[in-house]
């Protein structure tokens, strides 16, 4: 292996590190700055596998997402997709697998039981902004943009979109989509894409105590209400409210809701299962 080869993989080694600031949170963190934390195969496999071990893991009941450097995701990386043209097949392959695993990636932060609350500290393009559609919550910083600005190269932004539009409503979706203009936090916040915006020095603080009220109630609980979430939300009112009376029965019958409305019943603090 030579050593460009090697300094490489070290580099995608460290795509992104994990920490656990505090029982039951785990932090990970984009960490390419200096290439503006492209959601590269490289960035994104190393996010999943993350992810894949938060989940895994019985001790962690929430999960920040977080990035260094001046911006938090820029989006995919031209340059890597721009490399494959040269291929027999014009790249069409590679272009093919990389946003199905993009999708794919999306999907595995929806479906995980376990909350994830972006922390966005900077600027978040195209697939950076999806990024963070795609977690439960976020925590913008006053200063940060969102943009979808496919359209400004001539590539629509048509995957970002399917996240984009599950967050705001049609026309505030389609405005980003068509016009590829900034977005300042505070109109991401009315738009509904971001929860709350908060001084850039305080963002991840505020995501941390987002993720610390997650922590403290039942696990169990929390995953049962956020898949049948996001069931529901696709679904007609019918089958959505038959959907749910049938998540709602099954969780009354569980542990946690025995406890937890044993305990208000008795006035006092319940005592959650720990798994």
């Amino acid at each position: 292996m030579s050593a460009v080869q090697a300094k490489a993989e070290q580099a995608d080694a460290l795509a992104v590190t994990v920490s656990k600031p505090e029982s039951g949170i785990l932090v990970i963190t984009l960490n390419q700055p200096e290439r503006r934390n492209p959601l590269s195969r490289a960035m994104m496999a190393a996010l999943a596998q993350a992810i894949s071990q938060a989940v895994a893991d019985p001790h962690t009941r929430a999960i920040v997402l977080a990035a260094n450097g001046p911006v938090f995701s820029a989006g995919h990386d031209l340059k890597e997709l721009n490399a494959r043209r040269a291929d027999a097949d014009g790249g069409k392959a590679f272009f093919a697998s990389l946003i199905t695993e993009c999708a794919a990636l999306m999907q595995t932060i929806v479906m995980s039981p376990k909350p994830v609350i972006a922390a966005v500290h900077a600027t978040a393009t195209a697939a950076g902004c999806q990024l963070v559609a795609s977690c439960d919550l976020a925590v913008a910083a006053d200063t940060a943009q969102f943009c979808t600005p496919g359209v400004n190269i001539g590539l629509f932004c048509s995957t970002p979109m399917v996240a984009l539009s599950r967050n705001v409503p049609r026309k505030r979706a389609m405005e980003m989509l068509l016009l590829g203009e900034m977005l300042p936090a505070k109109e991401a916040a009315d738009y509904g894409l971001v929860n709350r915006v908060v001084p850039k020095d305080q963002v991840l603080s505020e995501a941390l105590s987002m993720a610390r009220l997650v922590a403290s109630k039942p696990a169990a609980t929390v995953a049962i209400g956020k898949m049948a979430f996001y069931d529901q939300i696709e679904q007609p009112l019918g089958q959505a409210y038959a959907m749910a009376v049938e998540v709602m029965v099954g969780n009354m019958m569980a542990a946690d809701s025995v406890e937890g409305i044993g305990a208000f019943l008795a006035k006092r603090p319940p005592v959650w299962n720990k798994t």
